[in-house]
């Protein structure tokens, strides 16, 4: 069994594709192996800023030999049929093929035997084809090759069984050579199998290992900062992007001036992420140090003086553009930058952000009314104010920090403490890991901001679609849903709500069933890795009038507790019973039985039981559910599943007295009821 290992060498993969192209690569090599009838023991794929790697072990040096048996044409057959059946096999006679005897009679048969192919030859066309097929996001033409790649390819390395397979791409032809890193070991490098290339790479100052250089960098940054009584700052992705630009990483630490401390750690931070790609560092009381880790590609022989050196200049020139827009911002108020809405265009057919900020405004008024704590005067001022810092220098630099650029200037224009958090925490939460405001100002503005969004995009038909959404309204519907669930809003009535929003866009009311289905649907979404059952959820929805999500959640997590039981389960088998033949019979009988049993019109005990415990518990199951007291439903519910089982063990509902059996199909339909009181037990799958 041999090795087959590739190298393609080019110009620098950005960052962001470096580990998908990998696992395309070893991906449709190797579909392309197993389509070649090649078994392999192993394959892993490794990525550098230069390089893409395989190496596939455990292959065998040629393909397996094929022995095919291919049906012809009936001993007899016109001869037509056999010349177009030598034709096919490369007979120059019929004679030579073989006679067999079927069931149906005598047929020709061809014997084709396939030698295999030496696996270097396979392997010519295999890569090829998946080097040509390989999905890149975003790919260029360079000199005058025809040629489309992510970037300019320099050499290639095709080794199989320690040989060279020297295959054509483009402008290249695989051989048995690369370079080592560009700066400190350009020269070229001979390899024989991927553990000579390693080692010899690792030697020319190239680590292959993304998966190692993640590690390095993150180890050698923390030392740093320990060293000057600091922590890193934990950042995953920025850790996972920095590992694909560096073949040689060297971890170094630079100062931020002084100057530019006193302008918001977040736009330093954003400023030095986004743009140097630097990590930032923070003191033992988790506020924002004036250090930077910076991970350089090279060694110098200064210890990375010069780089460092050359690296705050950067930054000073980063930092000076940031600090003069906070500068500048704050020579006016925000409440006098609001006015500029009215040049920003939110949406061609939902208006400027100024109409925006009105409509947020009044649906975040009327939203106050159900949230406890929430003050009416704090919450018009927050959704006034809210969107204003779209308007300021700093944002327009640095998108990613709306709201919390907001916060810093409504602060340093004396504007409540409420007011300030609110203009932060409005766009949250934007994903399920994102921190839910508990502020009551804040939660005001942030569930308006949100259901205006959709009211809006609903009022103009822009609703999602499969996997489209290209406004997120799925995620502002999730936010939603998180709001008002992690603050127990009990009572906010989403239905009229909705309503108000849509009034603002002169849409109808109809559509705030839509969009409360639409919910429904979010709200499943979300209760699914809690372990919650859609169909419990649509059997407390079918039941309609429920639009108050704390409600509906004590409603069906009772109702999943009840069908867990052995009394929910056994009933709720007794209601599907008792559903199926009401329906068959209702439908041949062309009328409906859903009107209370006559007491004097029963005869067996188990009847009378079963009757007895209805009248008694579905008064107190109603009271229940109105009280939103779903336990003491459920309670309840549990008392009749003795007398159902009893009435169904006894009782013969289709008697052949018309009397009798009218009566007890009345008693099924209590049973149908009874249960229905609760949540629509027909939605139950299972």
């Amino acid at each position: 069994m041999s090795e087959l290992f590739l190298e393609i060498l080019s110009e620098e993969i950005p960052a962001r594709m470096q580990a998908r192209a990998a696992d395309d690569l070893k991906r449709l090599v190797c579909d392309g192996l197993k389509k070649a009838e090649l078994e392999f023991t192993s394959a892993e794929a490794h990525v550098t800023p230069r390089r893409l790697v395989l190496v596939i072990d455990g292959l065998p040096t040629a393909t397996p030999d094929i022995n095919e048996e291919r049906k012809g044409p009936k001993v007899g057959a016109p001869e037509q049929a056999l010349a177009g059946f030598m034709k096919a096999n490369g007979f120059s006679s019929i004679d030579e093929a073989e006679i067999r005897e079927l069931p149906k009679g005598e047929f020709y048969f061809a014997i084709v035997e396939k030698k295999g192919s030496a696996t270097a030859e396979v392997l010519a066309d295999i890569i090829p084809t998946a080097l040509q097929n390989l999905p890149w996001p975003k790919s260029m033409r360079w000199a005058s090759h025809g040629l489309r790649w992510v970037r300019p390819i320099h050499s290639m390395i095709c080794l199989f069984d320690g040989r060279a397979v020297p295959f054509e791409f483009g402008p290249r032809t695989a051989g048995a050579e690369t370079i080592g890193h560009r700066f400190l070991s350009p020269g070229a490098v001979s390899v024989s199998n991927f553990a000579d290339y390693k080692e010899k790479l690792r030697a020319a100052k190239v680590m292959i290992d993304r998966t190692e250089r993640r590690k390095l960098i993150e180890t050698e940054a923390k030392k740093l900062a320990a060293a000057a009584g600091l922590v890193l700052k934990d950042d995953i992705g920025l850790l996972d992007e920095v590992a694909g630009l560096v073949e040689w990483p060297v971890v170094l630490m630079g100062t931020i001036d002084d100057e530019f401390m006193e302008v918001p750690p977040e736009v330093l931070i954003t400023s030095m992420k986004k743009h140097q790609k630097y990590f930032s560092c923070l003191d033992k009381d988790g506020n924002l140090a004036n250090r930077f880790i910076v991970v350089a590609n090279t060694e110098t022989t200064d210890g990375g003086k010069q780089v460092v050196a050359g690296n705050e200049r950067v930054l000073r020139a980063r930092l000076s553009d940031a600090k003069f827009f906070w500068d500048q911002d704050r020579k006016t108020t925000l409440a006098s930058k609001a006015p500029a809405l009215k040049d920003r265009v939110f949406h061609a057919k939902l208006g400027t952000l100024d109409e925006k900020v009105a409509s947020n405004t009044a649906v975040a008024i009327g939203v106050a009314e159900y949230v406890p704590g929430a003050d009416t005067g704090v919450v018009n001022k927050a959704a006034e104010l809210a969107k204003v810092d779209l308007s300021t220098g700093m944002v327009g630099e640095f998108p990613d920090l709306q709201g919390v650029v907001g916060r810093y200037y409504a602060i340093h224009d004396g504007e409540n403490a409420d007011v300030a958090d609110a203009i932060a925490e409005h766009y949250s939460p934007q994903g399920p890991s994102d921190k839910c405001p508990s502020n009551p100002a804040s939660v005001c503005v942030s569930l308006a901001d949100k259901i205006d969004t959709l009211a809006g995009f609903w009022s103009i038909d822009e609703k999602p679609t499969g996997s489209k959404d290209p406004y997120a309204l799925r995620r502002a519907a999730l936010g939603v849903i998180r709001l008002i669930l992690e603050n127990d809003l009990k009572g906010l009535p989403l239905s009229k709500i909705f309503r108000e929003a849509l009034n603002h866009y002169d849409a109808s009311s109809d559509l705030a069933d839509d969009l409360l289905s639409f919910f429904a649907d979010r709200l499943k979404v979300h209760l699914k890795e809690k372990g919650v059952k859609h169909d419990h959820i649509d059997a407390v929805f079918a039941l309609g009038g429920e639009d108050d999500l704390v409600r509906l959640l004590a409603r069906v997590d009772a109702l999943s507790e009840f069908l867990g039981s052995e009394d929910g389960e056994n009933l709720l088998i007794a209601y599907r019973r008792a559903a199926n033949i009401l329906k068959i019979e209702e439908k041949k009988d062309g009328r409906s039985y859903a009107v209370s049993a006559d007491p004097d019109a029963l005869e067996q005990d188990e009847e009378k039981s079963l009757h007895a415990q209805l009248v008694a518990e579905m008064p107190l199951i109603s009271e229940a559910v109105s009280a939103e007291r779903f336990g003491d439903a459920m309670a309840a519910l549990a008392k009749l599943r003795g007398p159902v089982d009893a009435f169904f063990d006894a009782v013969t509902v289709n008697a052949d007295n018309a009397g009798l059996r009218e009566n007890r199909l009345k008693l099924l339909s209590m049973i149908r009821s009874a249960l229905d009181g609760v949540a629509d037990f027909s939605k139950i799958e299972g």
